[in-house]
């Protein structure tokens, strides 16, 4: 069964974990901030009642293991598995090899910098196929069972621990810069999964020109283009319509190509998050590219 997992996502997921364990040990729990989930959590024990959170992470996930592992599939689990574990070892040693970093009380920084590591850090473990386990299997079992959407499950759950943990340790001030961090975490979570992959995604719709359009943009850009077909509400005319996606960096030079050959066509580009297939994932012999 290990045998299906990779090595290179395995190491990766342990990138991730321990730079979301280094942010969480320098700058939550060095400058008394709160997280938000299961990590929260941890936080809000290890204020309390001085448990290492490297022991309340595990305990706190092995029965949601016991409970979730038919819900996200072997390979999921196990790199979820391997995620929550290694942020509880990696916790634990930068718990005792802690490198002192002196912000003077710039909780501002200290937040910017907390949110920073986090979203990176589970942005990788996220990447690569794991989780680090508590609340998204719990908002997992809640979506099936209830239907409740997991956005709104975890932003629940992140809500209610940052205000126990305002009604218990945190004082306003730390809260709000808390709320800053939470923030700055989602924000680079969003980046980590979306901006290694967002493209462009180019609609283009010209009366006479659509297969010159369509050959210029194979031969000059080699990205492939898909002709549908449109029919105008208004004239009630039929066009073909060119799809194509193109990386970032490309979109000037599609415009370009476009406006050379058909300065009157109408393009519409919109952003596309996630591109899967050949010239993004897969080579031209549909084999997949090491991304």
């Amino acid at each position: 069964m290990f045998l299906q997992l990779k090595l290179k996502n395995i190491l990766l997921i342990l990138l991730g974990a321990a730079t979301f364990a280094f942010g969480l040990v320098h700058f939550n729990m060095q400058n008394n901030l709160a997280e938000g989930g299961f990590t929260g959590i941890t936080l809000l024990l290890y204020f309390l009642f001085r448990i290492d959170p490297s022991y309340s992470n595990l305990v706190l996930n092995i029965p949601l293991f016991l409970v979730g592992w038919k819900l996200l599939g072997r390979k999921s689990f196990l790199y979820t598995v391997i995620g929550t574990v290694a942020v509880s070892v990696f916790l634990f040693i930068f718990q005792r090899f802690q490198i002192s970093i002196p912000l003077e009380g710039d909780l501002f920084l200290a937040a910017l910098f907390a949110g920073v590591f986090a979203g990176i850090g589970l942005g990788i473990i996220f990447r690569f196929g794991g989780t680090t386990g508590g609340v998204d299997i719990i908002a997992r079992l809640v979506f099936k069972y209830k239907g409740i959407s997991m956005g709104r499950t975890m932003f629940a759950f992140d809500a209610t621990v940052i205000l126990v943990s305002l009604l218990t340790y945190l004082d306003h001030k730390e809260a709000m810069y808390t709320l800053v961090a939470v923030f700055v975490g989602a924000r680079v979570i969003d980046f980590m999964q979306e901006g290694a992959y967002a493209a462009r995604g180019a609609m283009i719709i010209s009366e006479k020109h659509y297969d010159q359009l369509a050959d210029a943009i194979m031969k000059e850009m080699g990205r492939g283009v898909t002709m549908l077909k449109g029919h105008g509400s208004f004239t009630k005319e039929k066009r073909e319509v060119l799809y194509c996606v193109v990386g970032r960096n490309e979109i000037v030079n599609l415009k370009r190509i476009i406006h050379a050959i058909d300065p009157q066509a109408f393009v519409s580009v919109i952003v596309v998050h996630d591109v899967m297939g050949e010239g993004f994932t897969l080579d031209e012999n549909k084999r997949p590219l090491d991304v």
